[in-house]
């Protein structure tokens, strides 16, 4: 008895809040979101983080989430789920021999590091600005894919300390968006002479420690404040997290066959259009704050 009780003391004191009986309509909204997200990173070979973002900001507003914390919770949220999809697609690229691991090794200690930062920033600030700053940075991401303009090369990869910065710069920014690093990593990988699909691929080793860092930050971050709703770990929202990631391997596959059938280029440029949307709305959560 004693030990129920001290456990039922260190629930309610901690970050962590019993998960409550979800409604039929949320879980339908989340499994929703999941299954459409899965198919476009399948399909367009890119993370789920951008969606997801607005999504969740979406389904957390309706639900009534408390609006200071609002859009930390929806890009901690979406940095988790890819803790869990991360694996499949970075032993994929390693079969093909798209892997650089020399370079991703390279950058990998300031990943960590700038993934810390980045959720520790976002915490200092309010919705209003964090949700401004991930629309513009969205907004920069549907330009780079409409345009698919290759930057001009600039030489070799740089050494362990420039691979250290871009890493820390890399990590702090994604951390901030609650993105997996593709959109900075691979222009970066590139402009350094790396060809595209080894760019790709070594841009898709990222996504475990930048989700990995930035997941434990952004838990530490939320740890213990009052009003985060039942199921959150820190800013980390359960509900979503595993509803999302469930949902989303089953379309991710299906995505990733389908992409063979079609004309990917124009799929993107379309998709592009849709951050476009999602960017809008981000901005627009940012104004009426």
């Amino acid at each position: 008895m004693a030990y129920w009780a001290v456990a039922g003391q260190l629930m309610r004191t901690s970050g962590l809040r019993f998960i409550p009986t979800m409604h039929l309509e949320l879980i339908l909204l989340l499994v929703c979101t999941g299954l459409f997200t899965g198919f476009a990173a399948g399909l367009l070979g890119i993370g789920g983080g951008m969606l997801l973002v607005p999504f969740f900001t979406f389904i957390f507003t309706i639900q009534q989430f408390p609006a200071d914390h609002l859009v930390h919770m929806a890009i901690a949220t979406s940095l988790t789920t890819i803790l869990f999809t991360s694996m499949s697609s970075v032993y994929a690229h390693h079969r093909k021999g798209s892997v650089i691991w020399k370079a991703a090794f390279m950058l990998i200690p300031g990943i960590l590091i700038g993934a810390w930062i980045g959720p520790t920033l976002a915490a200092m600030m309010d919705t209003t600005v964090l949700a401004g700053f991930f629309g513009i940075f969205v907004t920069a991401s549907a330009l780079q894919m409409l345009l698919s303009k290759p930057p001009e090369q600039a030489g070799a990869l740089p050494g362990i300390p420039g691979m250290f910065a871009a890493g820390t710069g890399i990590g702090t920014l994604s951390g901030l968006v609650g993105a997996g690093g593709g959109f900075v990593t691979v222009p970066f990988l590139t402009w350094r002479g790396v060809p595209i699909h080894k760019a790709v691929g070594t841009s898709a080793v990222m996504g475990f420690p930048i989700a990995l860092s930035g997941t434990l930050s952004n838990i530490y971050n939320g740890w213990g404040l009052p009003d985060l709703p039942s199921g959150s770990l820190g800013y980390v929202y359960l509900p979503g997290l595993f509803s999302v990631v469930v949902s989303s391997m089953l379309t991710a596959p299906l995505g990733a066959r389908t992409a063979h059938k079609l004309n990917v280029r124009q799929l993107k440029r379309v998709f592009a259009y849709v951050l476009f949307l999602l960017a809008g709305y981000m901005i627009w959560t940012a104004l009426k704050s």
